[in-house]
């Protein structure tokens, strides 16, 4: 839990149910043991003196019995009006999930180019859970912290492609200065704390940003991404305990793009129903399909409302990423007809669809929106290509916030 401790510093200075039905019933009685004494080889502990806790007869419960709903947020059941969206919020939405497809259809050509190097995890077809959830949130307010797979993120918030291209490209324009890389996105004005590569580990420092925010009461919440493959991590359930103990404006997501980095949920896991996870910490949660935006935007709306009354909850966003989980990743988990039938479900071409249906502009105009974003896009590479790199001089820089670095000896 270093990662928590260390962030709560550091930011302070600077809905159909799903029933659980759980049943225990008692086999047996065991006799308490008797605790064992405290000695020492110097000085013998003082003894304490504890009165005997008399358990009255029949009081112990014969069977424990749970019974729990769970909100589910399904596709086609929310409009615009229904989260209070105008028209040009829609089309806003749309010009960002956009952006995050196109950019990152450049970032794997130019990865395959070898301009970028170490690891590219792409987020297609996962667009509306990052663009729902910052339409939903107060930008520079609240925070962000997710995992690896972190481009999308970065960009529904409204950092720019120029800063994102140039940290993939390891330049010094980028948001990191070209030290974090792909995996390491970050932005102090929006609210965007990364951007990790350890599996899981960066879900505490989330719950600590979500400490901070209660202890500097300033009404911002924390949320928390983490992928299906993390759901079993240690370090998530001990921050998700956490989060509930000390009832913190927090929201623990889990985008369940169902493989993890190549195995089937059900192969992984004896509960595949991650919401049920969040019985055990006495927190609210819901299921949300995360191929339509609108469904996400509702779902952090209600949480996030959870979360500023410091009541803590999980989300379970079930999603599809259509690439690899790296470039790698040959993807023989899953059959050609599967992702070709999943792309159906496409967040963007669900949205344009709405967006026609309803009449809010032309086929046109989007077609005009989609070249804006491509030069756009274009621009940021050229942009990346003329950064300059790091000087090595910078290798210590934004690392410790002393000026002299009193660690390194």
């Amino acid at each position: 839990m270093v990662g928590f401790v260390v962030l709560c510093n550091a930011f302070k200075n600077s809905r159909a149910p799903i029933n659980a039905h759980i049943m225990a019933k008692q086999t047996r009685k065991t006799p308490a043991k008797s605790p064992s004494k405290a000695t020492s080889t110097t000085k013998k502990a003082p003894s304490r003196s504890r009165a005997k806790k008399v358990v009255p007869e029949g009081t112990f419960p014969t069977s424990l019995e749970l019974n729990v709903t769970f909100d589910t947020y399904p596709a086609g059941k929310f409009t615009h009006k229904d989260l209070g969206l105008s028209i040009d919020d829609v089309l806003s939405m749309y010009r960002n999930m956009l952006l995050q497809r196109r950019f990152e259809e450049r970032a794997a050509q130019m990865y395959g180019k070898q301009k970028i190097a170490g690891f590219l995890h792409l987020y297609i077809g996962q667009e509306a859970i990052s663009t729902g959830t910052s339409t939903a949130i107060k930008i520079g307010l609240d925070s962000i912290i997710t995992a690896y797979r972190d481009h999308g993120h970065g960009l529904a918030l409204g950092m720019t492609a120029n800063e994102c291209m140039a940290e993939m490209f390891g330049k010094v324009g980028g948001c990191s200065r070209g030290k974090g890389g792909s995996m390491h996105f970050f932005s102090k004005e929006k609210g965007l704390f990364g951007g990790h590569g350890i599996v899981g580990s960066h879900v505490p420092v989330g719950v600590g940003i979500a400490f901070a925010h209660k202890y500097k009461e300033d009404g911002g919440v924390s949320i928390a991404f983490y992928g299906d493959g993390a759901a079993g991590q240690g370090s998530v359930h001990e921050a998700a305990n956490l989060a509930s103990l000390y009832e913190l404006p927090s929201i623990l997501v889990v985008e369940n793009n169902h493989y993890a980095m190549g195995t089937a949920v059900h192969r992984a896991f004896a509960e595949t129903e991650f919401t049920h996870h969040a019985v055990g910490y006495k927190m609210k949660a819901a299921l949300v399909d995360g191929m339509d935006v609108f469904s996400v935007c509702k779902a952090m709306q209600d949480h996030v409302a959870l979360a500023r009354e410091n009541k803590p909850s999980m989300l379970e966003i079930r999603t599809y990423r259509y690439r690899g989980h790296s470039m790698s990743d040959p993807q023989k988990y899953r059959t050609k007809e599967e992702l070709e039938s999943k792309k159906n479900e496409d967040p963007i071409i669900r949205l344009k669809a709405y967006i026609l249906e309803h009449k809010m502009t032309s086929v046109k105009a989007l077609d005009a929106i989609d070249e804006d974003v491509k030069d756009e896009v274009l621009a940021s590479v050229e942009f990346a290509e003329n950064s300059p790199v790091p000087d090595l001089s910078e290798i210590y820089e934004h690392i410790y916030d002393e000026s002299d670095y009193p660690y390194l000896a």
